[in-house]
């Protein structure tokens, strides 16, 4: 199925991290949190400013993006766990 968010809103893939750590020892789900980065999968058109006039959106599919811990709504797709949030959550984008 495909979804595409509407106005300044992004669809994002969380990034799993490393469950082990640089000496070996395996971190138990438990114990790990949620990350903070994340896919971007979907995005929206932009933002109708104040002069009407329509702000393209500065990230795009594909990117890495940071977010804050508590960024964004979490919702289900195809039994993937998404969470869309809008472009002012996202804190940046990891350049490779």
């Amino acid at each position: 199925m495909k979804i595409r968010p509407l106005s300044d809103r992004v669809i994002v893939e969380r990034l799993e991290e490393e469950r082990k750590t640089a000496s070996g020892i395996v971190i138990p789900d438990a114990a790990t949190e949620k990350p903070d980065q994340g896919k971007i999968l979907a995005v929206g058109n932009g933002k109708v400013g104040d002069d009407g006039k329509l702000r393209a959106m500065s990230v795009k599919v594909g990117d890495k993006v940071l977010f804050g811990k508590y960024s964004g709504q979490a919702f289900k797709l195809d039994g993937k766990e998404l969470l869309t949030m809008r472009e002012d959550d996202i804190i940046g984008v990891v350049e490779a």
